[in-house]
């Protein structure tokens, strides 16, 4: 099995996997590695490793060298010369008058290239920008448009639990999450209450939807005839939850009334399926 270590950049908490040829590294050891950037500087996030061959995307590149205190340094430099660079750059966006939002800013390790971030509504005629900050920084300039959400990672955020949003603690990459997700569990459907700091749907609704889909499709069908210890009754809703059911059950003196089954008490002919999750609107 190929052997190898995985690094982070500091923009992100994704781990790529690196070639470490003869050498041994351990968690936490500053590396030089060669992106399509060029050589980057990066920590390493797993010690040597060895993985399936189905773990890795060939070929697989090879760190250049550990880091050495001068890289570290350059690294460090670069870090504190980016926030001088921002200052910069967000008062020629207020003396040009631009409608965009400065994120944040990074130096490539050779300092060949000075990065900016931001964000914006629309699109943004930034380039008398760029040759006004090229001729002060006398380095190659690119800016990038990113959205709400790699605002929020990049910079970082308390999220309505008070703790740091997932985004920027944990999460390698944003995953889909769907307004259905919302409706299957039950959550309220306002948009204050189920959206993130950055206002979109909140990452952590996808995390408990595997348990939601599986017992879901468990579940009688609302609306449909299931058979209980006090008769045949109808499904009025689900506790997806407490796996339980209320039912609408005829008593022997010809009234109605809604109780409460466990799913192991109740006889059901007709359970929910994944169909009836398909058919539930999108939409935000």
């Amino acid at each position: 099995m190929p052997e190898i270590i995985g690094i982070k950049f500091k923009t992100g908490n994704k781990v790529y996997y690196f070639d470490p040829g003869k050498n041994v590294f351990n968690e936490g050891d500053g590396v030089i590695v060669e992106t399509a950037r060029g050589l980057e500087y990066a920590v390493v996030a797993i010690a040597n490793k060895q993985v399936g061959e189905k773990e890795i995307v060939q070929p697989l590149k090879p760190v250049e060298r550990k880091a050495t205190d001068e890289d570290k340094a350059r690294a460090q430099k670069n870090a504190e010369d980016k926030e001088d660079a921002l200052k910069i750059i967000r008062q020629k966006v207020s003396e040009m008058n631009l409608a965009m939002k400065l994120v944040d800013a990074e130096y490539t390790f050779d300092r060949s290239k000075l990065i900016f971030y931001f964000t914006a509504e629309g699109r943004v005629d930034f380039r008398e920008l760029v040759r006004v900050l090229a001729s002060i920084f006398k380095v190659r300039i690119e800016l990038r448009q990113i959205y709400e959400r790699d605002d929020t990672k990049m910079r970082g955020a308390l999220a309505s639990c008070g703790r740091e949003c997932c985004c920027t603690t944990h999460l390698p990459d944003f995953e889909k999450v769907s307004i259905k997700m919302a409706k299957l569990q039950g959550l309220s459907l306002n948009p204050q209450k189920i959206s993130g700091v950055c206002g979109r749907l909140m990452c952590c609704l996808k995390y408990e939807n595997g348990y939601y889909n599986e017992v879901f499709k468990l579940m009688p069908k609302v609306g449909s005839k299931v058979k209980t210890k006090d008769g045949e009754g109808t499904v009025e809703s689900n506790d997806l939850i407490k796996q339980t059911a209320k039912v609408k059950v005829m008593l022997k003196d010809g009234s109605f009334d809604v109780r409460t089954y466990a799913l192991e008490d109740m006889r059901i002919d007709e359970r929910q399926s994944t169909a009836d999750i398909d058919a539930m609107p999108d939409e935000e």
